[in-house]
């Protein structure tokens, strides 16, 4: 404990320039450093994702040889899970979670500088693939096998050790805030008492710790396969494709609630300040997070329906993610009950975490309609299941990102973002982001295969209208960050005060407010 309290105060190593980041132990600055890799990842990843909308604009072959396109598709998507989703979420983490729970650090600070810093070389690897004899991975962002075993460039093995070393990072990452939350609670904070955010990264800490091992497993059967002479996944030699697909999604289910847990805590943070409200059932959100990451566990060949899998686990596993349903349906009950007939105002954060609520459950239900099996037999591998999983990441996990960015930034630098900016940004992503995914269900249902350079004519005009939404979707993030940069480096923003979101001036309201901005207790209950 004392030496937590000691590296919450000193940065061990020089005090000035670039040193003092690489020796920091502080869990600011290493919150700081996590959001603005996030950043970065999500401005490369955004860039390859134009250079997809692009080539889609119009039937035919336009700019890209289509191995450079799969490349593409896979980087865009490892970047964004793994470069910029997660380490966004550990990095609201590492600011939030020692305040919220009262605790002067986290409680593993050399371990905590040391899982930030193995990301930039992870990275920096997977983007030097780019450069390599054969170029990046071009077996998609799932790597299935035999695609990514026998079939693969040479630069696969580097994406596997990025992957390694993504993992070993996680597992840092996660094992620091159990022990954090576990042990270096203020006296009086209890379990049932912690706000949602730090329950919501309890359960995730402990879902990464569970399923990362399993990732680190399915990547070492490919580079034992790759370079070995084993043959877990060749079927020449003995092995079995579809053993990769069940090994990687008993890993990637639980990643997409990784993905998503702390999103809710978030949203259950804005909406209850907006509102002016206590959350209503905080106990039932508690419980709906746990059952959600325990049922998280059962329900992985939900992506495998067309392997082949016999009748009763087709049955099995349809049945069983349905059953995920019911705990999400409480949370989205809960937030809009949070809503009603409270006395809301809508900041930028509160905007965000609305559109989140509405558009999560958007994706939520082409989720439930992907779960029934047979249908799944004609959406699977087309545009409507990438509808479906951008619509519970981009307004999902990013849009709760940004709000918590918006939401807690005052806090963290004492100054106030713009608030037009702020909701320039909003409108623009909202606007931006419905127009790119939405017609995806469309041209999905009408059988447009996904990660495919070209199509059929018939689906030219909604891809048109795609790539238009993609550009703006992607350029408005623009006015995020001037918005971000104008407040903290150019000292543009206002003074924040120390009850930034309190209520508007001179006005009471009968129902009891959220705890003062700057104390992170527990809003009083309604009586």
């Amino acid at each position: 404990m004392s030496h937590a309290i000691e590296s919450a105060d000193h940065h061990h190593g020089p005090d000035k320039g670039f040193l003092r980041w690489v020796y920091t132990t502080n869990h600011k600055d290493i919150g700081t450093m996590y959001l603005l890799l996030a950043l970065g990842s999500l401005l490369i990843g955004g860039t390859m994702a134009f250079v997809i909308r692009a080539e889609l604009f119009q039937p035919g072959l336009q700019l890209v040889d289509p191995n450079f396109f799969n490349q593409m598709t896979t980087m865009h998507g490892l970047i964004m899970v793994f470069g910029a989703i997660m380490p966004a979420f550990v990095g609201l983490a590492n600011w939030l979670v020692p305040m919220m729970i009262g605790a002067p650090d986290m409680a593993l600070p050399r371990i905590n500088n040391w899982s930030f810093w193995l990301l930039p070389f992870a990275f920096g690897m997977l983007l030097c693939t780019l450069f390599m004899d054969g170029g990046a991975p071009n077996f998609g962002w799932t790597f299935y096998a035999p695609l990514s075993t026998s079939y693969a460039p040479p630069s696969v093995t580097f994406f596997i050790f990025s992957v390694h070393i993504m993992g070993i990072s996680s597992i840092m990452g996660a094992v620091n805030v159990i022990v954090t939350i576990f042990n270096m609670r203020a006296p009086g904070m209890t379990f049932m008492k912690m706000p949602l955010f730090v329950w919501t990264w309890l359960i995730t800490a402990f879902l990464l710790i569970a399923v990362m091992p399993v990732l680190a497993g399915v990547v070492t059967m490919m580079l034992m396969d790759i370079h070995f002479g084993t043959s877990f996944f060749d079927a020449a030699g003995g092995g079995d494709p579809v053993l990769f697909q069940h090994v990687f999604w008993f890993f990637g289910h639980p990643e997409v609630y990784i993905m998503i847990l702390p999103a809710f805590g978030i949203v259950s943070h804005i909406i209850s300040t907006f509102s002016r409200k206590p959350l209503f059932g905080y106990t039932s959100m508690v419980w709906a997070t746990a059952s959600i990451a325990v049922l998280s566990f059962i329900v992985w060949a939900h992506h495998m329906f067309t392997v082949g899998l016999p009748l009763v686990g087709e049955l099995f596993f349809m049945y069983s993610t349905m059953l995920i349903a019911v705990p999400t349906g409480v949370k989205v009950f809960n937030w809009v009950t949070t809503m009603f007939r409270g006395s809301m105002t809508f900041e930028t954060p509160m905007l965000f975490a609305i559109a989140f609520v509405v558009l999560f459950t958007i994706g939520g239900l082409s989720g439930l309609m992907l779960a029934i099996a047979p249908a799944d037999f004609q959406y699977h591998d087309t545009y409507f299941v990438v509808a479906h999983f951008h619509y519970v990441l981009v307004p999902g996990a990013l849009f709760s990102i940004l709000a918590g960015v918006y939401y807690w930034l005052p806090k963290w630098c004492g100054r106030m973002y713009s608030e037009t900016l702020g909701k320039w940004h909003f409108w623009l992503s909202f606007i931006g982001v419905n127009i790119t995914f939405f017609p995806m269900h469309f041209v999905g249902l009408a059988g447009m295969p996904r990660r495919i350079p070209d199509y059929a004519l018939q689906f030219a005009d909604f891809n048109a209208i795609v790539s238009v939404g993609a550009f703006i979707f992607g350029l408005s993030q623009l006015i995020f960050v001037y918005n971000l940069w104008r407040t903290t480096i150019g000292g543009k923003g206002e003074q924040a005060t120390d009850k930034v979101w309190d209520e508007p001036d001179g006005l009471e309201w009968d129902i009891p407010s959220p705890a003062p901005y700057h104390s992170f207790q527990e809003p009083p209950q309604v009586k």
